[in-house]
């Protein structure tokens, strides 16, 4: 099944829009962490780095319950970012 970028979105609004700038309707976000956009545009992003990067826990950011589609759902949005 292929991952949901609007399911993403969703999820996106409500797991990380506390630090992240998920999309240009958001109105503040934390100074010091990339907005997604930013994050969709690096050289080296690929969705899948990025779902594995949610799934893994890291010190700088909370660790959420997502599922793996869940994770691919995200990782789908922030890829739809890339321009």
């Amino acid at each position: 099944m292929a991952a949901d970028a609007n399911h993403g979105a969703e999820l996106a609004k409500r797991w990380c829009a506390t630090c992240h700038l998920v999309d240009s309707a958001q109105k503040q976000a934390s100074a010091d962490v990339p907005p997604f956009a930013t994050i969709a545009r690096k050289s080296d992003f690929t969705p899948e780095k990025a779902a594995f990067f949610l799934l893994d826990p890291h010190p700088k950011m909370p660790n959420f319950p997502l599922s793996r589609n869940e994770a691919a759902d995200i990782a789908a949005y922030i890829g739809s970012l890339r321009k």
